[in-house]
């Protein structure tokens, strides 16, 4: 996939892209070594994007598998087609039930969910595992046939083996403790906010029309909200939005009148708005 670990870093900037030495040299060995990559860190700090960025920059298919509360196996790995296994057997009254069994466990009924999507089939596949830790601890035994062998074991068809490996990308807010059997299995990167040089790389990436001081500014008040007690700080992501907020206005600098109004683009709780506005130092920056 890479050839080297700036071979990482040129292509994924190609894509908007900008990876730290951190995150392309373990981009680049989980890609060499064939190993999954847990990715941990702060929620909007390019987790799920650098997922994306390799599908794109190797012209893979991303396959996502969205973790959350409840999520199963039958809508991570597969299930069976129900009203269309019924629909056989009513067509076919008069045939035997061994006879049926044999039709209706077949790959036609068989509905694909992602983690069997992406090791089945030969193209090139990205297979992300989106906020891991929102799942229950008993997807986790799931994920580990898949992640070590890379195959899963279908009952009625037995088991089925990638031919060609997918680039596998775990992603974790942290919210809860993911085991250690899964962690053995994978490359470990974490991802925080990125130091303010690279931030302002990022901003002016994404927004290249926002004037380079106004987004030295915007960069650095974000650091300054980031360091208050706030119920949550700003990510990444909301950096961007904020910097196109202030294109969209029109703004020239980031003076108290402009940071007050526009202060709901990159803090999401009222209490966070207060004691912002209260704290903020403009003069100090």
């Amino acid at each position: 996939m890479f050839t080297s670990v700036d071979d990482v870093s040129a292509r994924l900037a190609e894509t908007g892209y900008l990876a730290s030495p951190a995150v392309a040299t373990t981009v680049f060995l989980a890609a060499r070594l064939g190993k999954p990559l847990l990715v941990e860190g702060p929620a909007g700090v390019g987790k799920t994007e650098l997922a994306k960025a390799v599908a794109r920059v190797t012209d893979a298919r991303l396959v996502r598998l969205q973790c959350y509360e409840g999520v199963d196996e039958s809508r991570a790995l597969y299930e069976w087609n129900h009203a269309k296994q019924l629909l056989r057997i009513s067509a076919g009254r008069d045939e035997s039930w061994d006879e049926a069994r044999t039709d209706i466990f077949g790959e036609e009924f068989l509905l694909t969910r992602p983690l069997l999507t992406a090791i089945r089939g030969d193209d090139a596949k990205v297979l992300l595992i989106d906020e891991t830790d929102k799942a229950d601890v008993e997807v986790e035994g799931l994920l580990l046939e898949v992640l070590s062998d890379f195959q899963v074991t279908v009952p009625e068809l037995g088991t089925i083996t990638a031919t060609r490996r997918p680039f596998t990308v775990l992603t974790s807010n942290a919210s809860r403790e993911l085991s250690e059997a899964l962690r053995r299995r994978c490359l470990f990167l974490h991802i925080d906010f990125p130091e303010e040089e690279l931030e302002r790389r990022i901003v002016r990436l994404k927004v290249p029309g926002l004037d380079e001081a106004l987004a030295g500014s915007l960069v650095r008040v974000v650091g300054a909200l980031r360091a208050m007690d706030l119920r949550k700080v700003p990510s990444v992501a909301e950096t961007i939005d904020w910097a196109r907020t202030l294109l969209a206005l029109g703004a020239d600098t980031l003076d108290e009148t402009v940071v007050r109004d526009t202060l709901g683009v990159v803090l999401k709780h009222q209490e966070d708005v207060l004691r912002a506005a209260a704290k903020l130092d403009l003069d100090a920056l």
